[in-house]
C-alpha cells in the first residue's frame, strides 16, 4: 500500500482496505459507464455522476448503457453473493473497486454499496483528472447509519436549491441520512401566525427534497419540536395560553431566551392535540418510517402552569408520560419514534419506560467528552445514536479543533457501545450567524468516523485530506489555515449578542439572560441581598467586560494573526475555482477582525484596560468602527443569500446596527 505521503491523492472516508499498485490506468477519451438495471437505480442517476465528474475533470463526453450486450470502460454492478463483512459483521453498504489497465469494476452488496463505491471513483477523478491509479478496495461503514443534522429554524431557513447542493455533498461523503430541524418554520396549515415572516419551508418543498434525497440514496427523516422549543409558536395570540409562562409572551424578543423559554404546558390536554396535529401532517410528506419528535431542553416543565401537576405526579414521570404517549400515536401509524436524550439520561427512570422501538439521540458536544451517557443508555438496552456536533454555533468561524476532538471521541464511544450510528448535529443558535459552509469540515470528520473510527487518528493529517478532496487545494493548506483563524475569535457573537441582551429595554439588567452568563449568574443572588435592588445593566455589563478581562488582552495579536492567516489564505483560495467559499470565508474572517475589535472597545468603554496600555494596536475610533460594521453587515447579507431565505437575517443586522449604536453612544 503506498504511503499517504507519496501521494498526491486522497479518499474520504478512508477505506477499510486498499491496495495501490505501481501503474496507472488512463481514461479513454470516448468511454462508457454501464450501470447494471439490478441496481435499481432508476434514472441511472450513479452513471450520470461519474459521467459529469469526468467532464469536469477531462472534458470530455462519456456514454451511458446497461445490459450485457453493452460495453463499459466502467462497470457498475451488484454482488451475486457477498463475502467481505463491516466491521461490526453486517454488509450493507458495502463495496470493492478494482482499477487496473482492463477497466473500472464497482461491486455493491445492494445499491448503497455500488453509490458508496461510485463516490470513491468520483473523489478520484476529481483529483486525478483522467490518469487513475491502478488500486483495489474492499470497502464498508462501521456505522450503519450515518446522518447528518441540520438546522433550519433559528434564524436561518436554507434555499431547496442549496439544500440540494448540500445532499450531493451529503453523498459524495457517503452519508445515508438527513434531518431538517423545525420549530416555526414550516408552513403548517392553521399557523400562519408561527410562521409568517419566516420564509418557511412549504410541502411542495418537502415532497420534492424528499424525492431527491432518496435518489441519492439518502433517507430524509422528519423532525420538528412538539415539546419544547416552542419559544416563537407561544408567544402567539393564539397558542400561547398552550405554553408554561404564557404571561411573557409579549417580551421583546430576545435570541437567548429563546434557548430557554419555550415548554408546552402538557398537563393541558390541548397540548397533546397540538403535538399530534404537527406530527401527522408532517409524517405524511415524508417516506421515511422514521420521525424525531425531538422533546429536548424541556427547560420549564413543572415551573409554570404545569406546576401542580408535577408536584403531584413528578416532573420526569410528567415529561415521560407525554413522551410516551407521543411515541405510541406514531406506534399505532407504523412509525418509528425517535427524539433526544437529554432529558431521559437526567432522569435515568425515564429510560426504563421506553418502548422497545424508540431509539434515543444521545447528544454530547463537549470536546472531551467522555463514554459515561453512551454507556448508561447501552446498559439500560435502549436502542440509541450517538450525536456530535460540528461545533459552528454562535460563531462566525467554525471550531475545527472542538469539532474534530468531538466526533472522534462520541464516533468511538457508538461503535464500542453498539450504537446504531451516528447524527452529526448543525446548530444555529442565536440567529444562525454560522454561514453553513462553514459546517463542511466538521461534517467531513462525521464522513470519516462513522465510516471508520479506527482509520485516521490524526487531525492535521485529516485537515490537509479535507483540502485536497473536499476544496481542490494542492497546497493542502486551507483547511489548516481556517482552523488557525477560528482560533483567533476572542470576542464572538455570543458575546455580543449576552451584552446587548443584558440591557432588559428599562435599564435593568435582564436577568433571565444574566443566568447564563457564569461571572454573573452567581452574583445576582448576592447583590440583591447585598443592595436590596436589582443589578443595573451598567452593572452587568461592567461584570462580563471584566470577567473577560485576560481575554481582552489578546485581541492585539489575534487579530494580527488573523489578518496574517487572511494574507496566507487568499492565494491558495485564488486557485481553487471556488468562489462561494471564498467570499464565505473571507467576510467571516472580516466579520471576526470587527468583533474583536468591538470587544476591545466596549472593554476600554467599562474601564477594563488603560487605551495607553494598548501596545502596537488599538482600535479606531468608536464611531469609525461602527460604520464599518453596518458596511459589513451589507455585505453578509449579500453573502445569506447564497445559500438561505430571508427569514430572520433582519434580526442579525438588528443586533449588528445595535452594536454600531452602541459604540456611537460611548463614543460621546
Amino acid at each position: 500500500m503506498a504511503s499517504e505521503n507519496t501521494r498526491k491523492w486522497a479518499i474520504i472516508p478512508e477505506p477499510n482496505s486498499m491496495t495501490v499498485g505501481e501503474g496507472t490506468v488512463l481514461l479513454p477519451y470516448a468511454g462508457r459507464v454501464n450501470e447494471s438495471i439490478a441496481i435499481g437505480d432508476g434514472d441511472f442517476l450513479l452513471a450520470h455522476q461519474l459521467v459529469a465528474d469526468i467532464r469536469s475533470a477531462t472534458g470530455t463526453d462519456w456514454d451511458i448503457a446497461t445490459g450485457d450486450m453493452w460495453s463499459g470502460f466502467i462497470r457498475l454492478r451488484i454482488a451475486d453473493s457477498w463475502d467481505f463483512d463491516s466491521q461490526d459483521g453486517g454488509t450493507a453498504g458495502a463495496y470493492t473497486l478494482t482499477i487496473n489497465t482492463d477497466g473500472i469494476t464497482i461491486t455493491g452488496c445492494d445499491f448503497e454499496g455500488v453509490r458508496n463505491g461510485v463516490q470513491t471513483l468520483r473523489q478520484l477523478i476529481r483529483q486525478n483528472g483522467a490518469v487513475l491509479p491502478e488500486l483495489q478496495i474492499a470497502d464498508a461503514p462501521a456505522c450503519q447509519i450515518r446522518g447528518y443534522y441540520l438546522d433550519a429554524t433559528r434564524g436561518r431557513v436554507p434555499t431547496l436549491a442549496w439544500l440540494k447542493q448540500w445532499a450531493d455533498k451529503l453523498c459524495l461523503y457517503k452519508y445515508n441520512q438527513l434531518q431538517l430541524y423545525i420549530e416555526h418554520t414550516f408552513a403548517f396549515d392553521g399557523m400562519s401566525e408561527t410562521w409568517r415572516g419566516s420564509s418557511p419551508l412549504t410541502p411542495a418543498d418537502t415532497l420534492e427534497f424528499d424525492q431527491y434525497c432518496a435518489n441519492l440514496g439518502i433517507e430524509l427523516v422528519p423532525s420538528v419540536s412538539t415539546f419544547g422549543h416552542q419559544y416563537v409558536a407561544m408567544r402567539t395570540q393564539e397558542l400561547r395560553e398552550l405554553g408554561e409562562f404564557p404571561e411573557d409572551a409579549d417580551r421583546p424578543f430576545s435570541f437567548i431566551e429563546r434557548m430557554r423559554h419555550h415548554t408546552l404546558n402538557v398537563a393541558d390536554d390541548r397540548a397533546f392535540a397540538f403535538s399530534a396535529q404537527l406530527v401527522d401532517s408532517y409524517l405524511q410528506l415524508f417516506r421515511s418510517k422514521r420521525f424525531n419528535i425531538c422533546a429536548d431542553e424541556t427547560f420549564d416543565l413543572g415551573k409554570g402552569k404545569s406546576k401542580q401537576e408535577a408536584q403531584r405526579v413528578g416532573v420526569a414521570a410528567l415529561y415521560a408520560t407525554y413522551v410516551g404517549k407521543l411515541c405510541e400515536h406514531l406506534s399505532q401509524q407504523g412509525r418509528e419514534p425517535m427524539f433526544w436524550g437529554d432529558i431521559a439520561i437526567e432522569m435515568p427512570e425515564i429510560l426504563e419506560t421506553l418502548p422497545n422501538n424508540v431509539t434515543l439521540l444521545n447528544w454530547q458536544y463537549e470536546p472531551e467528552a467522555t463514554d459515561e451517557k453512551i454507556q448508561l443508555v447501552a446498559q439500560a438496552g435502549a436502542k440509541q445514536i450517538v450525536c456530535p456536533a460540528v461545533w459552528g454555533w454562535n460563531a462566525l468561524l467554525p471550531r475545527i479543533d472542538d469539532a474534530w476532538n468531538n466526533i472522534a471521541r462520541i464516533a468511538r464511544y457508538g461503535i464500542d457501545c453498539g450504537a446504531e450510528g451516528m447524527l452529526v448535529t448543525d446548530w444555529g443558535d442565536f440567529g444562525h450567524v454560522n454561514d453553513p459552509r462553514m459546517a463542511v469540515p466538521g461534517m467531513i470528520f462525521g464522513a470519516q468516523y462513522a465510516w471508520n473510527p479506527a482509520g485516521d487518528t490524526a487531525e492535521n493529517d485529516l485537515l490537509e485530506r479535507i483540502s485536497r478532496v473536499e476544496y481542490g487545494d494542492c497546497s493542502a493548506r486551507f483547511v489548516v489555515l481556517l482552523r488557525n483563524a477560528s482560533a483567533q475569535a476572542v470576542f464572538t457573537w455570543r458575546e455580543l449578542v449576552e451584552y446587548l441582551e443584558l440591557d432588559d429595554g428599562t435599564g435593568n439588567c435582564n436577568t433571565d439572560v444574566a443566568q447564563t452568563i457564569p461571572c454573573l449568574a452567581d452574583r445576582l443572588v448576592d447583590h440583591l441581598s447585598d443592595c436590596g435592588n436589582a443589578m443595573t445593566v451598567r452593572e452587568a455589563r461592567n461584570r462580563m467586560m471584566r470577567n473577560m478581562a485576560t481575554t481582552i488582552e489578546r485581541i492585539p495579536q489575534a487579530n494580527r494573526a488573523l489578518q496574517q492567516c487572511m494574507v496566507d489564505i487568499a492565494p491558495i483560495a485564488a486557485h481553487m475555482g471556488n468562489p462561494g467559499i471564498t467570499a464565505a470565508v473571507r467576510i467571516a474572517m472580516e466579520g471576526q477582525l470587527l468583533l474583536n475589535r468591538v470587544g476591545f472597545a466596549l472593554a476600554e468603554a467599562h474601564d477594563v484596560r488603560d487605551a495607553h496600555d494598548a501596545g502596537d494596536w488599538r482600535p479606531s475610533d468608536y464611531r469609525a468602527l461602527a460604520r464599518e460594521l453596518e458596511c459589513w453587515c451589507e455585505a453578509y447579507a449579500k453573502e445569506w443569500n447564497a445559500t438561505s431565505q430571508p427569514s430572520e437575517l433582519h434580526r442579525i443586522q438588528e443586533t449588528v446596527w445595535k452594536a454600531a449604536d452602541e459604540l456611537r453612544r460611548i463614543s460621546k
